[in-house]
């Protein structure tokens, strides 16, 4: 996990990356895509009429630990379908 490289998707208005918070008490889990035509492919999908206000960014593997604390995510979840979507959630230690 740690060699590869991720791409995520950031706000352009207010720099917020996208997250999925299944308690919205928490801070939610970083939505973390495996190809930059995935997490497109996601936003188109879900979000076209808003597609346009988001940038993809990558970030490698090494540095997702320090984005992580930075920003207080409880974890990652890991999109391996952006079409329906299909999310494999990984809990920060």
């Amino acid at each position: 996990m740690l060699s590869e490289v991720y791409y995520l998707v950031r706000s352009k208005s207010d720099g917020r990356y996208l997250t999925a918070r299944p308690n919205a008490d928490a801070s939610g889990y970083l939505l973390l895509f495996r190809e930059n035509f995935d997490a497109l492919s996601y936003l188109n999908t879900h979000a076209a009429e808003v597609a346009n206000r988001f940038a993809i960014e990558s970030i490698p593997g090494t540095q997702l630990g320090s984005l992580l604390k930075r920003w207080g995510f409880t974890g990652v979840g890991i999109v391996t379908d952006p079409l329906l979507p299909k999310v494999e959630f990984l809990q920060h230690s």
